[in-house]
């Protein structure tokens, strides 16, 4: 019987791409203003801004010591000031009477920025933001901390997520199930044990 799920935030309750132009603008003129990167590894890398943390961007993409302090700096003290619309299927993850639980990687000022504009604080038993930046513990041990606070055992727990490179990755290293949020079909296989497009699946997973 599952007891408890745990969700990522970005491109899972809501699209990122709704509020990227506005809150990554400075970010963006950044990057198109490197002279070390190529022209197509700019649109790429400005592409995955809005799906998974900067750090790793900066990694796969080579951005110069200059540039990713530059950014670090500047994506540190960003937050988000407007209201933020989530996906519309989430009104059925909100209306689940079970333990749920948050956990996404990012910046602390814009992660939190983003909870108190979606309005889903009281959706959560617990919301942990991970920052690469202030720790180095990763998803998977907020998620082993979950288990072990909660008293859980890994068959009693969900992990839902958009990325199969980060919380379903890790998810699996611990033995936890996993469901990939993919409402675009983006994915035609995955590592995930379910696929899901819309967030009412969620209630037949919680049957199984």
């Amino acid at each position: 019987m599952i007891r408890a799920l745990i969700y990522d935030l970005d491109n899972t309750v809501y699209p990122v791409k709704s509020i990227s132009d506005e809150l990554f603008a400075d970010l963006f003129k950044l990057i198109d203003d490197d002279d070390t990167i190529s022209n197509t590894d700019k649109q790429l890398a400005k592409e995955e801004v809005t799906r998974r943390p900067f750090q790793k961007i900066a990694d796969q993409f080579g951005f110069s010591d200059e540039l990713v302090q530059q950014a670090k700096t500047l994506i540190s003290g960003l937050t988000y000031h407007k209201p933020i619309s989530a996906f519309d299927d989430y009104r059925y993850v909100k209306s689940l009477t079970i333990d749920k639980f948050l956990v996404t990687t990012g910046f602390i000022r814009m992660q939190t920025s983003k909870v108190k504009w979606l309005d889903i604080q009281k959706d959560f038993r617990q919301i942990y933001i991970v920052d690469p930046e202030t720790t180095s513990k990763t998803k998977k041990d907020i998620f082993t901390e979950i288990l072990e606070k909660y008293n859980y055992s890994k068959e009693e727990v969900l992990i839902v997520g958009d990325d199969p490179e980060s919380e379903i990755s890790e998810g699996k290293l611990i033995g936890l199930k996993t469901v990939l949020y993919d409402p675009g079909r983006k994915y035609k296989t995955t590592e995930a044990d379910y696929q899901i497009t819309n967030h009412q699946e969620i209630k037949q997973l919680l049957l199984m």
